[in-house]
């Protein structure tokens, strides 16, 4: 019996937030390592590039997918780790970081993570993906509020977007 588009669209929304949700628990230090390894292998060429949104213009991977700050963070030092970089993704470089279109090069660097990875910063944040996000364009990372800090998108300058999300999706339980 094959259901109807709107069941399968909603089962997914709820169930990809629940399975992350479930993994992140359920895990321990050595898996969340690992899972958030695998999480950032898609992305090794770290470029930081600007798109527009519903939040407006955004910095965002090379595969247009929203990057994050962590209020937690201090400086440029990554304060996300285990369960909250499966869920939060560093963007990480293989090599030296680049500016795609729109992106500052003077803005682009990076940071040593506590396993020896380089995290790509912009403007001096160390900047995350969000395992929520399914696709080029989501922003339901926006104002989460998660592992002990507040979560944003990042404006073409590097700061805070202060706007909040107008999707669905956002959550405080990651």
């Amino acid at each position: 019996m094959r259901l109807p588009r709107s069941i399968t669209m909603i089962a997914s929304t709820v169930l990809v937030p629940l399975v992350l949700l479930t993994a992140a628990c359920g895990s321990n230090g050595d898996d969340s390592a690992s899972a958030a390894s695998a999480a950032t292998k898609s992305n090794n060429s770290g470029t930081v590039a600007v798109a527009n949104s519903n939040l407006g213009n955004i910095l965002v991977d090379s595969r247009g997918r929203t990057l994050y700050l962590f209020g937690a963070d201090t400086g440029t030092k990554s304060a996300c780790s285990g369960a909250c970089a499966v869920n939060w993704p560093p963007l990480i470089a293989s090599g030296t970081p680049t500016a795609g279109s729109g992106a500052k090069a003077s803005l682009v660097s990076t940071s040593t993570r506590s396993d020896g990875k380089k995290q790509v910063t912009y403007n001096g944040h160390p900047v995350y993906l969000f395992a929520a996000d399914q696709q080029a364009g989501d922003t339901n990372g926006q104002g989460v509020n998660a592992f002990g800090g507040s979560w944003f998108a990042l404006t073409s300058a590097g700061n805070q977007v202060s706007g909040s999300n107008s999707g669905s999706g956002t959550s405080s339980g990651y």
